[in-house]
């Protein structure tokens, strides 16, 4: 009757310390790394050895009958490396010598030793063999409890015949049951736990999908509104197109349907100004058209570049020859100048090469009133402290209008310009730049911009003075 009541304590006693390690992993070691917890554990396991020692039943002066096995049975299936069985199964026999040191004592911190060392074995076999956590904990409670008999049968304590007859008919029974019971209350906490976990990895994993939602509706309201925004564009592109392309063609169809009259009142001088009108307004009109298409072709990936070598010194005459006229009629000084540094050739495409700085110059003379138009072609060196390379750089300066910081980024955009209502005064499709800046990368390079309202802007077309492949 002794040996029930005291094992049944020692289970109480184990399960009310279980509990309160669940309390403290839970509230106190949840964020302790892995290493701590594992410590924490074995410390456990020990002290729980310990602990039923210290309540155990005295069958005499020095001998102590209580549950300290039952820790080292859960640690048979809860550990994963074998040594940690062993250092747990030698430590709990240990804490039998701080009890005093007798025949009685060493005895029992021996039969720990061995229990250990067969825990260790066991668990190794076990998991050779692949049993389930049920069976694996089944096994362990008969094999240490069956030898744990054993060795107090054999180490001589207590007489064998009398431990066969008297005890261990009591004991073994209680100690098989108890261990099962403190390992089914014991699977009970660790399945709450693993819920608790379980539970709380969801929590994070709903929270982080619905933050995820929360961005991808983000996402989606801005590209919705981006759409929005760029169907307004077009609408209002769509609308200045037909200002800009209904102007000269009424012009054409007017002035030629005048020269059609036979009137003889007309001098030749007129007619001479209506073919001059005539003209400007057709290359007026093919300069929108060309500009839709090439917009289009880069769009649709189609635009070829053709490289060759284009002679550097041949482009100031070139551009002279296309801007010269305008920026006399407009009263502009119109300088070029040109790096001695910079080689002969450029390997590139000359006719986009051309389209480019025709854009950007007819750009810096429609938006100068007054003052000058430079270009000025330089040689710059630019990369990485490791890796440096020449470049070619197309400098158009202007000293127009300018344009406002807010609406710098917006005005290589297809469709967009510094201002998009029909009745700008400055006219235009307002795709040179945007095509001008798709060129510039088909070449390899890239066009930059500096600008203040009020003081003029400055492009800069940078090209790489590469050699043919």
């Amino acid at each position: 009757m002794e040996f029930s009541k005291i094992f049944l304590g020692n289970t109480a006693l184990l399960v009310t310390v279980a509990y309160l390690a669940n309390l403290i992993y839970k509230y106190a070691l949840s964020r302790a790394t892995s290493s701590v917890k594992y410590a924490s554990s074995v410390l456990l396991m020990i002290f729980c050895g310990w602990l039923s020692m210290f309540f155990g039943y005295n069958l005499s002066e020095n001998v102590i009958f209580d549950l300290r096995i039952i820790p080292l049975i859960i640690a048979t299936v809860a550990y994963a490396e074998p040594l940690t069985l062993v250092l747990i199964g030698v430590s709990i026999g240990l804490s039998r010598l701080l009890f005093g040191i007798n025949e009685a004592a060493i005895a029992g911190c021996l039969n720990l030793c061995i229990l250990g060392v067969a825990a260790a074995l066991l668990h190794a076999w076990m998991n050779r063999r692949s049993f389930g956590l049920i069976t694996q904990g089944l096994m362990a409670i008969v094999v240490i409890n069956v030898l744990n008999c054993l060795d107090i049968a054999f180490l001589g304590v207590i007489p064998a015949k009398q431990y066969f007859a008297e005890i261990m008919p009591v004991t073994l029974p209680l100690s098989l049951m108890l261990s099962l019971v403190f390992s089914l209350i014991l699977r009970d906490f660790q399945l709450e736990r693993n819920r608790m976990v379980q539970i709380k990895h969801s929590n994070v994993l709903l929270s982080t999908q619905a933050e995820e939602l929360h961005k991808a509706k983000a996402n989606l309201e801005e590209r919705a509104q981006e759409l929005a925004q760029s169907s307004q564009y077009k609408t209002e592109f769509l609308a200045n197109m037909s200002h800009e392309l209904r102007t000269p063609l009424n012009s054409i169809i007017n002035f030629a349907q005048l020269i059609s009259e036979d009137d003889e009142d007309r001098s030749r001088e007129e007619m001479a100004e209506y073919g001059s009108i005539i003209f400007q307004s057709g290359r007026e009109l093919l300069t929108i058209i060309n500009d839709i298409l090439d917009l289009t072709k880069v769009e649709a990936g189609q635009l070829e570049i053709f490289k060759e070598h284009m002679n550097i010194s041949e482009i100031p005459q070139l551009l002279a020859m296309h801007f010269e006229h305008e920026a006399e009629r407009g009263n502009i000084a119109f300088d070029m100048r040109v790096d001695e540094r910079l080689p002969l050739t450029l390997y590139t495409d000359p006719s986009r090469v051309q389209q480019i700085l025709r854009n950007l110059l007819s750009n810096a003379f429609k938006f100068t009133h007054e003052g000058t138009v430079k270009l000025d072609i330089r040689l710059e060196l630019l990369g990485n402290a490791n890796a440096k390379e020449d470049w070619i750089v197309f400098d158009v300066i202007d000293s127009g209008i300018g344009i406002p910081r807010e609406k710098q980024e917006h005005i290589f955009e297809a469709f967009k310009q510094a201002d998009g209502s029909i009745n700008r005064r400055y006219g235009g499709t307002g795709l040179g730049l945007s095509i001008s800046r798709d060129l510039s990368r088909l070449l390899g390079g890239y066009i930059e911009l500096e600008s203040e309202e009020g003081r003029g802007s400055r492009f800069s077309l940078h090209l790489p003075l590469q050699q043919e492949a």
